[in-house]
């Protein structure tokens, strides 16, 4: 009798153990399912415009979540020559950690689907930004980009070797004091090492259409409605 007791009393107290660690491992990880509108840490840009090089008005009736449970952004047009786009963001900041999604941008020239970090002049800080960008005009291809204090130039396309538009792929940035380290599929594609932003900003996911860039997207050609997928995003702290 006392042999079962003490090994039953070693299994409760092995279970509580690793309901702590397991739990205390989960407060350093952010993850989504984006398979519905979650308004206590998630944002949906309503009734403006950044203006310069987007040609869009951000709409939350353009932020919409399917019947299998997946985030769809679109990019229609309300009246000739008009565009609404759309854009999903996190209520809080992060830092340094690792950010993943799972998503499948849209295809047509003169349209961006994202993934990035953000914050500014706006948010009451320095322009620092992390970006996973893809260009509809190719999307057999991925930008990298960073900014620190508004200072980018760090473009890097890189060849993925499959159409991203037709399934879902993992894409990410592993956000470290010294370095950005970007992941397609879990395997490391690209990284850079100087001027490195530092300041927290929220997780931002957006599709729309540029005016006046069409040396970097093409020329918008007004086609729509357009979608980009998000199935998931995680982000996991240092």
């Amino acid at each position: 009798m006392m042999k079962k007791k003490s090994w039953f009393t070693l299994m409760i107290t092995g279970v509580i153990s690793l309901f702590f660690s397991v739990s205390a491992f989960a407060g350093n990880v952010f993850w989504e399912p984006l398979s519905y509108f979650n308004s206590s840490t998630w944002q949906k840009a309503d009734g403006y415009s950044n203006g310069q090089k987007f040609n869009c008005t951000w709409r939350a009736n353009n932020v919409n979540f399917t019947n299998d449970g997946k985030l769809k952004l679109s990019l229609t047009s309300p009246a000739n020559n008009k565009f609404d786009c759309g854009e999903y963001r996190s209520t809080n900041n992060y830092g340094y950690g690792l950010y993943e999604v799972s998503m499948k941008p849209a295809k047509n020239t003169g349209i961006v689907s994202s993934f990035f970090t953000y914050t500014g002049p706006s948010h009451g800080t320095e322009w620092d930004e992390i970006d996973i960008e893809f260009l509809g005009k190719d999307t057999t291809k991925v930008q990298f980009n960073y900014y620190t204090n508004g200072v980018g130039g760090h473009e890097k396309i890189i060849n993925l070797g499959f159409d991203a538009s037709t399934s879902f792929h993992t894409y990410a940035f592993d956000w470290q004091p010294g370095y950005i380290k970007w992941y397609v599929d879990g395997v490391l594609k690209h990284t850079a090492t100087t001027n490195i932003p530092s300041t927290p900003g929220k997780i931002m996911m957006n599709l729309w259409n540029g005016t006046g860039v069409d040396s970097w997207l093409g020329s918008y050609n007004g086609a729509n409605p357009l979608y980009a997928e998000y199935d998931w995003v995680k982000y996991t702290s240092n």
